[in-house]
């Protein structure tokens, strides 16, 4: 299989976590920032990345977890960083818990690979979501 339809399988084949991540980086969302979904590069495929500032995030389950998973991972980002390329890898359950803190930390490392100028850090995304109290059981 060539690398660009391998590419739209593995988009087609996205997790929960890489759609959650690519709702806040698709379009330039992110700050204007540029970012491509399993981009080929060598015999590698990248969750995610933004040739402006040369950064690479992949998202991580529980099985990068494993031994053999993160000697692989390991000899995958020593390639990457040889090419130029910081890797950030972001746990499945940090987007889960805390995509706050996944949005800052992803600026603030935009900001320092490559600023745009008067940038302004990302506001927090507003839902449509309305809590309501359980109401009291009669």
């Amino acid at each position: 299989m060539n690398p660009i339809s391998r590419a739209r399988e593995l988009r087609r084949q996205e997790t929960w976590a890489e759609r959650k991540l690519w709702r806040l980086l698709r379009e330039r969302r992110f700050s204007g920032y540029k970012f491509r979904r399993q981009h080929p590069l060598g015999k590698y495929y990248l969750d995610f990345y933004c040739a402006e500032a040369r950064l690479v995030l992949e998202t991580d389950g529980g099985g990068h977890g494993h031994p053999e998973q993160q000697t692989h991972d390991a000899n995958r980002d020593a390639w990457l960083q040889a090419q130029g390329m910081l890797v950030k890898r972001i746990w499945n359950r940090q987007l889960l818990r805390d995509v706050e803190y996944v949005r800052q930390d992803l600026w603030r490392l935009l900001q320092e690979r490559a600023p745009h100028p008067d940038n302004v850090e990302p506001e927090k995304r507003v839902t449509a979501r309305i809590l309501v109290p359980d109401k009291p059981k009669h």
